[in-house]
């Protein structure tokens, strides 16, 4: 992927966990994240927002301040130290990143703000960014290219989105030249069929590896996997439902 070697095609996508309290990322994450993390694994933050005004919900970690830099710093530390690699998912939901990520992703979906100016059932603005799919692309098309310009182009990440057919995002694989991510409730199977029929070069599995820290092995093992209990999802606890997955061995 770019200059980095995966050691596999298993990704961490980025998951609302709602455990920053105050906005800023928490000790917890450590453990959080390095559990799930694999040499040559690549980990992507959950949203992290760019500013005061960019956050839809309650303790979600932001990157505008100093002492969420700080913060986010022994995290990416404890990624680092197994061999991971991890990039921050910048948003800003509509209606700054730091040195310690390897790269971004930026956020483009679910009906946040630059979700909003490309779908011509909300945009319906009569300058250069609203009118013409060209002109609705513009205000995202622009984002990324400042980004790339502002940390390298080889430090910002694309995702392709869940869709109801795997077929419909042919289109998009074969004009996008770099690496390409699929994201969805994909199991083992339906991402070992995605990456052979080259429909995509990585699988990011949100709810399988949240209640699975130790997934790529056991895809490797094709083990067993624990069940992920939504109840637990968005709750404010440091473990429950956080931390507390058990791993294969155990």
């Amino acid at each position: 992927m770019g200059k980095f070697n995966l050691s596999h095609r298993i990704v961490l996508p980025p998951l609302a966990r709602q455990r920053s309290y105050n906005n800023v990322p928490q000790p917890h994450a450590i453990l959080y994240y390095s559990q799930r993390t694999t040499k040559g694994g690549l980990l992507i933050a959950e949203a992290t927002g760019i500013s005061d005004t960019a956050q839809g919900l309650n303790f979600t970690p932001g990157i505008w301040t100093k002492e969420q830099v700080e913060a986010w710093k022994p995290i990416v530390d404890a990624v680092h130290a197994k061999g991971g690699i991890f990039f921050c998912q910048i948003i800003h939901v509509g209606r700054a990143s730091n040195s310690g990520f390897d790269g971004v992703e930026i956020h483009g979906a679910h009906g946040f703000l630059i979700d909003q100016f490309m779908k011509d059932q909300v945009n319906d603005r009569a300058d250069q960014y609203g009118g013409s799919l060209e002109n609705r692309c513009r205000f995202a098309l622009e984002i990324v290219e400042a980004v790339a310009n502002e940390i390298g182009a080889d430090k910002n990440e694309k995702l392709g989105e869940k869709s109801e057919s795997p077929d419909s995002l042919l289109p998009m694989r074969k004009a996008f030249k770099g690496t390409f991510l699929v994201a969805g409730g994909y199991g083992r199977e339906d991402g070992n069929q995605a990456i052979a029929e080259n429909r995509a070069d990585l699988v990011a599995y949100g709810r399988l590896f949240l209640a699975n820290p130790d997934l790529p092995r056991r895809f490797e093992l094709n083990a067993p996997l624990n069940k992920y209990n939504r109840e637990t999802f968005y709750t404010p606890d440091p473990v429950i439902g956080y931390t507390d997955y058990p791993f294969l061995e155990d």
